[in-house]
């Protein structure tokens, strides 16, 4: 793994392009926070303001608002909007050249970078363009019968679901979602809820590797695990899990991984990756048609026409950007960050915490909700009155709003929307 000043030296000191990202004397408070890193664990890491002042000073965020909602889709940080930029001129100096012969092939390193940080052989990466375009790869290309069960959660991806529920309105195949709470009371309730559920015609398990909503990570390996003794088709939704927290890609064993990179891996907007186990990609029709010659070949998921090679390129730099900070230094920032306003709101009057503190549940995404506050009407409270973004969630398992702070958030702002919460609580929202 690269050190922090190995990190900062490959993002600001051979990169001239980056410099306009910095402020003042950015560059020197940046270098001196790399010394301040030292062999400390991620854990008392995660609360020294220094580090991760650097760290804040890569974005260009705008300070008026603050965006609590970097679940959705986040900002990149300086230097890789300038890649892309780069990407994007280059490109244009004669697209049919620059673009397809010398920008394009690039994205094989792209690919290895990216299945070295999953997990997994790059002839089993996809470069997609969002989560939904590579679930909806799998979704719809693996081949099912009418009355084929698949079984998935309440609380997933309603654009996946919808996705199953046109394959039931279409084919005639059975969508089954399963309920649980939040939080579950552990990891192994959400294995045996899939379990206890599994028919004879069951052919499809499909759930998040974190949900959307509450932030609830499950266990993946030990479902995927318990589905391949069945001979179950395993479809991973890990939109919010990669670059949110570490994990073993190849070691979840599952037969389908999508996810976006313009979330947690704060690459830029419109890209992400479907991995697909070796032995299903012949089996999986792709989502645009591709040559019969294409059909053991992991490419033939990214036979979409014509596309920008600026957006997939630059994913590099994301990767060393988040390479750079630490995988481990980063989740355990964001749980610090989550920490910090989840603690001061519990067991506050009517506060209803959906997500766990355990750290093996839960990490950077909570759910939060006050009892008699409608989470659209709070929603928009602390927007009109404090400038705070965040989601409402009205699903009845978790309803509240989902707050989702990132690297470059800082306390004061985790703080203001601690207080503007506390206000609510105390005197409710205006009439």
């Amino acid at each position: 793994m690269l050190t922090r000043r190995d990190f900062l030296h490959s993002m600001f000191g051979t990169a001239a392009i980056a410099l306009p990202a910095l402020r003042n004397d950015g560059l020197e408070r940046i270098y001196s926070t790399s010394a301040r890193a030292g062999n400390r664990s991620p854990e008392a890491l995660a609360e020294d303001e220094d580090f991760w002042f650097g760290i804040q000073q890569a974005f260009t965020v705008d300070r008026s608002l603050v965006n609590l909602n970097n679940g959705g889709v986040c900002p990149s940080p300086k230097v890789v909007q300038d890649a892309m930029r780069r990407y994007l001129e280059i490109s244009n100096q004669a697209p049919v050249y620059y673009m397809w012969r010398v920008l394009e092939p690039q994205v094989e390193a792209v690919r290895i970078r990216l299945a070295r940080t999953f997990g997994c052989d790059p002839a089993e990466m996809a470069i997609t363009r969002n989560a939904s375009e590579a679930l909806e790869i799998a979704q719809l290309g693996v081949n099912l019968e009418p009355g084929d069960e698949v079984l998935t959660t309440d609380q997933d991806y309603p654009r996946m679901n919808t996705t199953w529920d046109q394959r039931h309105r279409r084919e005639g195949i059975v969508l089954k979602m399963v309920s649980f709470p939040t939080p579950p009371p552990s990891m192994q309730y959400l294995v045996d809820m899939f379990e206890q559920a599994i028919t004879p015609r069951t052919k499809v398990i499909h759930f998040c590797h974190i949900t959307n909503i509450a932030g609830q990570i499950f266990p993946a390996q030990e479902i995927c695990r318990m589905a391949r003794e069945r001979g179950i088709i395993t479809i991973v939704d890990g939109a919010h899990a990669f670059a949110q927290f570490p994990f073993d890609g190849g070691a979840i064993g599952c037969d389908y991984y999508g996810c976006s990179l313009h979330k947690w891996l704060l690459a830029p907007i419109g890209t992400g990756f479907l991995y697909v186990r070796k032995d299903r990609i012949e089996q999986t029709w792709p989502l645009m048609a591709a040559p019969e010659r294409m059909d053991d070949d992991i490419h033939k998921f990214e036979e979409i026409g014509t596309h920008p090679a600026a957006n997939h390129n630059a994913i590099a730099e994301a990767l060393t950007f988040h390479e750079g900070i630490g995988p481990e230094r980063k989740a355990a920032r964001l749980r610090y960050l989550r920490d910090r306003w989840m603690r001061r709101l519990e067991g506050q009057p009517g506060v209803v915490l959906n997500t766990s503190f355990d750290p093996q549940m839960s990490c950077g995404l909570a759910n939060v909700g006050i009892e008699g506050v409608e989470p659209g009407a709070l929603t928009q409270h602390l927007w009109k009155t404090q400038r705070i973004i965040v989601t409402p969630i009205g699903h009845p398992a978790c309803r509240g709003i989902r707050v989702t702070p990132n690297v470059y958030t800082t306390l004061d702002e985790v703080d203001r929307f601690a207080e503007a919460m506390e206000i609510v609580i105390e005197k409710g929202l205006p009439d």
